[in-house]
């Protein structure tokens, strides 16, 4: 299936039983509600998706799950996140023989590259398959930069297409536009950028709080796409609480909270992370269950036809 690089693109949770042990059919319950509600792709084993807690067979069972059950309703697109080229381009190979759509690549984890180290790296993995590759610029996360000057270098690989951008520097966009001439489809990687992301160019977002409120992440982006920017600065302010639960370094925890407290899921997440607790996790049930209750709905905005 050929992916169309724009849209609401969610880095989906991968649930787990009390046990610990993957439970996939929660999982794809989940990506249903998610591409019921209209999303446009689907990324397994992103950061939200624990991809670095899960073992390598895990991993690939997940994918084929994902795969097997989506069947071509929207791409599906794997997490690339790995301590060695060599283990990504391996996992690279394997994720596109088991039948996923393209590749959202990260740099190696662990060790911090540099320029030239980081550029070897996503020429290697792009020599491992013929998928398609978003590349994931993070430096916040990883401390590894990925400059629109080595964007601009690595443009003579033919399947490195899209970059996600979560630098939390809304610049960049326009930077990278001005120095790679358009050469990469531009999708907004931080949920409370995602309006001005839009605004500046980006065509796609990969969203983390779509797995807790996906119809209204999708009104969002409808509205926001459609030019109704009064209308869609509306539903952001109502949204940009939640969306802030995106930048904290406990994002997953929070994430998978508000799924759950939107009943699409469990927050149980596989340690070093653990369930929020005490003060913090009031402060976060309260801005989640305010969101709720204030939820916008779409047809104050849309018309049914």
């Amino acid at each position: 299936m050929a992916t169309n690089w724009s849209g609401v693109f969610p880095a989906a949770t991968t649930q787990f039983r009390a046990d610990d042990s993957l439970d996939l059919r929660a999982t794809l319950r989940h990506l249903d509600a998610m591409v019921a509600a209209g999303v446009h792709g689907m990324i397994m084993l992103g950061t939200v998706g624990e991809n670095c807690s899960l073992d390598p067979a895990e991993k690939r069972d997940v994918l084929r799950a994902a795969v097997e059950h989506l069947r071509g309703r929207v791409p599906v697109l794997s997490g690339v996140a790995e301590c060695t080229t060599a283990a990504a381009c391996k996992f690279a190979a394997d994720a596109r023989a088991i039948g996923v759509d393209g590749l959202m690549v990260l740099p190696a984890m662990v060790y911090k590259s540099d320029p030239r180290e980081t550029i070897a790296h996503f020429r290697a993995v792009a020599h491992a398959s013929d998928a398609p590759i978003m590349i994931y610029n993070n430096p916040i996360s990883y401390h590894v930069d990925i400059t629109p000057e080595m964007l601009d270098e690595l443009a003579d690989e033919p399947t490195l297409v899209a970059v996600k951008e979560s630098s939390e520097n809304v610049r960049r966009i326009t930077d990278i536009i001005n120095r790679c001439s358009g050469r990469y489809s531009l999708l907004c990687g931080v949920d409370d950028l995602v309006l001005e992301s839009l605004l500046l160019g980006a065509t796609g977002w990969v969203s983390g709080l779509v797995n807790a409120f996906p119809a209204e992440n999708r009104l969002l982006w409808d509205l926001a796409t459609a030019g109704r920017w009064g209308d869609a600065l509306e539903v952001y302010r109502w949204y940009t609480p939640l969306l802030h639960l995106d930048t904290h370094v406990k994002l997953v925890q929070y994430i998978k909270l508000a799924q759950q407290e939107c009943s699409l899921g469990s927050e149980r997440t596989r340690a070093p992370r653990l369930a929020i607790e005490g003060e913090e996790r009031e402060q976060v049930l309260g801005v989640i269950r305010k969101a709720i209750a204030g939820r916008p709905k779409r047809e104050t905005y849309f018309t049914a036809v």
